[in-house]
């Protein structure tokens, strides 16, 4: 006992070894002194984990053939040289937002990763390319209610403003823009921009607030 207190921060495979050799006890295991150094609270000074600096012992030394990384079962599952996933989203992939619009992959640099290709709303790049970008103040509404439609045609610039009026509830006491029949949205439209019209008008002769 003695001797094992006094040798307990060896490696436990030289630990056992060297207490075999000593003392010619093959009937003691690697896993019975382990558990002995446990009971009695003898220390190694092991933590188990890698210090700053310090370098693992198998670097730069490679995994012999058909082991480890180099197993046939391992290598059927690792990546070749330029190979993509299997879910790659390529670039012109669309994809459909929580908020319903469609998404598309287009070939500008990710301002957030750096990454090479982004994702935009499809029916404000389509529309500007015709157009232009949006002005300030404005935004792009789908004219038959179906965000889900990204022809530009589909799609107009109004006042934000007139969002509010357009959802409908009872706050407005219309009915809301995007679920009406087909023949009312010009007249849920119209009157929209009635109320914003007038609403600016009055703002404007009411002067700042102070």
């Amino acid at each position: 006992m003695a001797w094992l207190e006094s040798n307990s921060t060896m490696v436990i495979s030289e630990y056992h070894a060297a207490f075999v050799g000593e003392f010619e006890r093959e009937d003691v295991t690697a896993q019975n002194l382990h558990a002995l150094r446990k009971r009695k609270g003898w220390k190694t000074g092991r933590t188990g984990q890698f210090v700053k600096g310090q370098e693992p012992v198998n670097k730069g030394k490679p995994c012999p053939p058909g082991k480890g990384g180099r197993h046939p079962n391992a290598r059927k599952t690792q990546f070749k040289r330029g190979q993509l996933p299997h879910n790659t989203k390529f670039l012109g992939h669309e994809r459909v937002s929580k908020d319903g619009y469609v998404e598309i992959s287009i070939d500008e640099e990710n301002p957030h990763t750096g990454y090479e290709r982004r994702y935009v709303l499809k029916h404000v790049h389509e529309w500007e390319r015709l157009h232009g970008p949006v002005p300030d103040g404005l935004c792009l509404k789908c004219v038959d209610g179906n965000r889900l439609n990204t022809d530009p045609s589909n799609w107009i610039a109004i006042p934000r403003g007139l969002l509010p009026r357009l959802n409908g509830g009872r706050a407005t006491r219309v009915m809301a823009y995007d679920t009406a029949p087909d023949e009312l949205k010009p007249v849920l439209m119209t009157m929209a921009r009635v109320e914003h019209k007038a609403s600016e008008i009055r703002r404007k002769r009411q002067g700042p607030a102070e």
